[in-house]
């Protein structure tokens, strides 16, 4: 046996070189006969799915022992704005899923590396116009087509997007995104809602982090079904500006962290915040006259969603504990002349176990800050979830507000200046059953106001008018506390009944607040002087 060993194991040397000769020779071809035709059938099979939407493959190869599709370089264009392209993708690798295999279960693994989307407001308005809906574009039949296995096992590895709105603003970016969703098919655990897991996490902007996780019926109709747990920490507000104006917001720099869970399928959508933190936001709304009636109309959209949602059994929104930092809001009012602005600053405060279902209880407000940056403001609320009407108390004090901060609003309502003084608004509130009860009392100290115009603009009217103001303050003066106090009793019906809470508080604040300070404002806003 001894003289047949050389040429055993020659013979063995020569089959397995071969073998490996022709393994490396399969190889090679499969990358050298990387033909067009290749590409040019992904392409086709794609495009031919894809509506609305074209994509173009820069190479493509097919690796004959591993059973993978492998395309690189993908371009992805909008065909009603095709510049800039909406994604450039660097490389999609399909393959069989081996373990599924092994259960007589023939379906793939799609891997999407280093994709980089990017989204402006002329994609989004072409988007909207189109009249196929999002989920019949055909994205997984364009997946499935290329490579015929069913999608089981979904990644992203490295993802980047980009949205870029208009005007020279900082666009949306969200990077290093990594997703990974297996069990797609439901072939292993087939009796659970949600048998596939999912794992997302990303960077939002420069600072902020994103993360998901929690379980998917990716074949749930008429769209998919998750359930998990989701938390974004640091988010930077700043990149909303754009969005938030054409909601007549003007928001500048601030964060936002939250951490809770949420459920989103078909029959049924909940999100259960644990915190939402929102720390150091300037934020403003602003009133103005190119956006009067799109505003009420918005009130009313609001309005009527609120209805529908309260103690909506399939709907269940819940906080439980949102807390406000270091904050400033405002209210800026571009309709009067002069335009005023109405804010607190250094603001703090909590909305605790905020709901739309009744039977979880009341929501508690608790705020403190700045009253015009100068006055101590501090206002507490009980919010019961609505039923038919409104159902609320609120409690509101102000105390020793610079009234020259307050210059612009005088004048806006009164035509007339603020020399000095300083005041102070105390409220209380209750509405319940459509009903409303309480009072406003504002408070002055040390007033005095004056109208800077010549005699020739000076109407007579208000002349007497200014006249009256000075008049009452001395008359109506507290001697001890050198103090000018009035009280207005609220009470009867709220009014519309599609009117909701917060445009009850608005109006309340508007009306009371504004015409209790000084009698006459109406009058002389809805008559003034012809010059």
């Amino acid at each position: 046996m001894a003289k047949f060993h050389p040429f055993l194991r020659k013979t063995l040397t020569w089959v397995v070189g071969i073998f490996i000769a022709i393994i490396l020779i399969i190889t090679a071809l499969s990358y050298l006969i990387q033909s067009s035709a290749l590409r040019h059938y992904a392409e086709r099979q794609m495009n031919r799915h894809l509506k609305g939407y074209t994509v173009q493959v820069g190479r493509a190869y097919f690796h004959p022992f591993t059973f993978t599709l492998d395309l690189r370089d993908l371009i992805l264009t909008q065909n009603a704005h095709p510049d800039p392209p909406v994604a450039a993708i660097k490389a999609l690798v399909a393959t069989v899923h081996w373990r599924a295999l092994i259960r007589l279960h023939v379906v793939g693994d799609f891997t999407i590396d280093r994709p980089k989307i990017y989204v402006n407001l002329e994609h989004v308005h072409k988007e909207e116009q189109s009249k196929v809906p999002l989920k019949q574009k055909g994205w997984q039949d364009a997946l499935e087509s290329v490579y015929p296995l069913k999608i089981n096992v979904f990644r992203i590895n490295d993802g980047e997007l980009t949205y870029q709105d208009k005007g020279p603003t900082k666009p949306i970016h969200v990077s290093q995104v990594n997703f990974v969703a297996s069990n797609i098919r439901n072939i292993e655990s087939p009796d659970r809602s949600y048998p596939s897991p999912v794992h997302l996490h990303g960077k939002i902007f420069e600072k902020g982090k994103l993360t998901l996780d929690g379980h998917a019926n990716f074949l749930q109709e008429p769209h998919l079904g998750f359930k998990g747990d989701a938390e974004v920490a640091d988010m930077e507000l700043g990149y909303f500006k754009p969005i938030a104006e054409r909601q007549n917001i003007s928001m500048e720099k601030g964060t936002l962290s939250a951490k809770g869970n949420v459920e989103y399928a078909p029959q049924i959508t909940i999100a259960h915040l644990k915190s939402l933190d929102i720390k150091g936001v300037d934020l403003n709304y602003l009133h103005l006259p190119q956006t009067a009636a799109k505003e009420q109309e918005r009130v009313q959209k609001a309005t009527q969603t609120a209805k529908q949602l309260s103690n909506e059994p399939t709907s269940r929104i819940r906080v439980d504990v949102l807390k406000v930092k270091e904050s400033s809001f405002g209210y800026v009012n571009k309709t009067s002349n002069p335009n005023y602005r109405v804010f607190v600053d250094h603001m703090d405060g909590s909305l605790k176990n905020f709901t739309n279902q009744l039977e979880e209880g009341p929501a508690t407000l608790e705020m403190t800050g700045k009253f015009m940056g100068s006055g101590d403001a501090k206002v507490t609320g009980t919010f019961r979830p609505e039923t038919k009407n409104p159902d609320f108390n609120l409690t509101i004090a102000i105390e020793n507000t610079d009234m020259t901060t307050m210059g612009d609003l005088f004048q806006s309502y009164g035509n007339f200046n603020i020399e000095r003084g300083s005041f102070s608004f105390f409220s209380e509130m209750t509405v319940k059953g459509g009903q409303i009860e309480g009072y406003v009392k504002p408070l002055f100290k040390d007033l005095k106001v004056t109208d800077q115009r010549t005699e020739k603009q000076k109407s007579v009217f208000h002349k007497l008018y200014i006249g009256v103001v000075n008049s009452a303050a001395k008359l109506l003066e507290n001697r001890p506390r050198e103090e000018v106090a009035t009280k207005a009793d609220i009470s009867g019906p709220v009014g519309s009944p599609k009117t909701n809470t917060w445009q009850i508080i608005m109006h309340l604040l508007q009306n009371a607040f504004i015409k209790s300070i000084l009698p006459g404002f109406e009058k002389e806003v809805n008559h003034p002087e012809k010059k």
